[in-house]
């Protein structure tokens, strides 16, 4: 077990006031190297340190009397945002799941009820929805990445991604994008593959399963390849033909 976040009796707990002593806070000061941070003294000493958002929702300024009841309450607020901002700054650079940013706040050692907090308020201001991530990330791989239904779907779950969800999104995946998708891969792999015709057909044919287009596209995009390659040598031999009768 993870010590620091998951126990809940060590959130900010090195300042410990005697039970009967009046709470006053008398210095507010912004912490030089944390942004958005601020030291809390109450009777003249460092009691914490707190994100500004809590400072304002709970009112922390100076003159202000706290009861010793409320404390616990402010250093558990602070620990909720301190995973929210962690949250957001994983979410700065790409979108992320549901389960990807569970992962993550459990790996920095925050308890399980607080990251369920933490993603509800996510899901609440829209900066997470696994439904639409599913959508996004299937056209993203169909078209830019040339992968098939087949692997998309291991890699949403892989990332967590509710199976209902999975399914709308494989439900809207335009077909025609991953027929030409898988067309572009396999005509290049056909080209740069050595070998008699019936070799190339199995190893293109391989591959593109491997990207994880489903067998009846394959099926389509080896025909397409074929009718191609007939169509040239076709073309070639009636070349040849004029050039024959122009000599």
């Amino acid at each position: 077990m993870q010590e620091g976040h998951n126990d809940p009796s060590r959130v900010q707990r090195t300042w410990e006031p005697p039970a009967d002593t009046e709470l006053l806070i008398t210095s507010v000061e912004r912490e030089p190297r944390r942004a958005h941070r601020y030291r809390v003294y109450i009777n003249e000493e460092l009691a914490f340190s707190v994100h500004e958002d809590i400072m304002v929702k709970f009112r922390l300024v100076k003159g202000m009397l706290i009861e010793h009841r409320d404390l616990h309450s402010i250093m558990v607020a602070d620990e909720l945002q301190k995973a929210y901002v962690q949250a957001i700054r994983f979410l700065g650079s790409k979108p992320r799941t549901r389960h990807e940013i569970e992962q993550r706040l459990s790996q920095k050692g925050y308890e399980g009820s607080l990251i369920q907090q933490v993603l509800e308020r996510l899901t609440h201001e829209q900066l997470i929805d696994d439904g639409q991530y599913a959508k996004q990330w299937t056209d993203q791989r169909v078209r830019n990445h040339k992968k098939g239904r087949l692997m998309i779907k291991h890699e949403l779950q892989q990332k967590g991604i509710d199976k209902s969800q999975i399914a709308e999104a494989m439900e809207e995946l335009d077909l025609e994008a991953e027929q030409e998708s898988a067309f572009q891969v396999g005509y290049r792999k056909w080209q740069n593959t050595k070998g008699e015709r019936f070799d190339r057909k199995q190893k293109t044919f391989a591959f593109l399963m491997r990207r994880g287009f489903p067998s009846q596209v394959v099926r389509q995009v080896m025909q397409r390849i074929d009718q191609m390659e007939r169509d040239s040598e076709e073309a070639e031999y009636m070349n040849e033909e004029d050039d024959f009768l122009l000599d």
